[in-house]
């Protein structure tokens, strides 16, 4: 630790991920093997962190890969995490193991998106799902917000479309909340103003029987068929490049048995 004199810096910058999180100067020195007065002189600017101890707070803080590059720099160091484009030679095997992923999945929908929901790959199952959108809407870069909530895209087909748009948008603010992304915030701003297509106020669900579903499902329609899927999403362990670290693989699981057969009966 080495007294400088700073009024702005990396300091404010831990402090306000710390107040995020919701976690005293105190509770933060003992996961981090500190004290809490060396968190205060960090946060106020009275002492300059070392590199090591940026690290570590920023990991018991479990801020954001790409937002810990970010600490660092402003704690006057280098970036730490390496932010390699997905079709870097380098990621060959990493894009391999997604491909056999989501055909393993398939008829099941899946597909990868990265920080800004930009779809990196998708299954037959997905291809499938998205039959009837417009060309336009499927133009190169995809984006799995823009195509579920457009109302040119899936928002027409989704039978609980309200409840289903909600979720999404709570996920975005959650996610913006996180990362300073431009690029995100118009992302949310754009989708979150897409007017509801006709018919959206019926709210109408498949019956869910005698039971409370497990999970919020997304009902939709698809060749002349009611299906129901419950999403899950899966991202990388201990990632240390910025660009796995932004991946997810989402899934659609068959929320009942008649949607699952129907999938499995189109690849028989």
């Amino acid at each position: 630790m080495t007294t400088v004199a700073l009024d702005t810096g990396v300091g404010p910058l831990l402090r306000s991920w710390r107040e995020r999180r919701r976690i005293s100067q105190l509770e933060l020195a003992l996961r981090a093997g500190s004290s809490a007065r060396h968190i205060s002189f960090i946060e106020t600017g009275r002492a300059r962190p070392s590199e090591e101890m940026v690290l570590r707070l920023a990991e018991h803080l479990e801020v954001p890969v790409r937002e810990r590059n970010a600490l660092l720099v402003m704690a006057g160091y280098a970036p730490h995490y390496t932010e390699t484009a997905l079709d870097d030679p380098a990621m060959g095997a990493l894009r391999d193991g997604l491909d056999r992923l989501l055909r393993g999945y398939d008829p099941y929908p899946a597909f990868v998106v990265d920080g800004t929901y930009t779809v990196v790959a998708a299954n037959q199952g997905m291809t499938r799902l998205l039959d009837g959108v417009p060309d336009r809407l499927l133009a190169p870069p995809l984006n799995a917000m823009r195509l579920t909530l457009h109302p040119e895209g899936l928002a027409p087909r989704i039978r609980n479309l309200r409840a289903w748009r909600a979720d999404l948008l709570t996920q975005m603010e959650r996610q913006i909340a996180l990362v300073r992304s431009a690029e995100l915030r118009a992302l949310y701003e754009e989708v979150a103003g897409y007017p509801l297509p006709p018919g959206a106020d019926r709210e109408e669900g498949r019956p869910a029987g005698p039971s409370v579903p497990f999970a919020l499902p997304l009902v939709i329609e698809h060749d002349g068929r009611v299906l129901s899927f419950v999403a899950s999403i899966a991202t990388f362990n201990t990632p240390m490049d910025v660009t796995v670290a932004e991946l997810a693989v989402e899934t659609l699981l068959p929320a009942d048995a008649e949607t699952g057969a129907y999938l499995r009966s189109l690849v028989l």
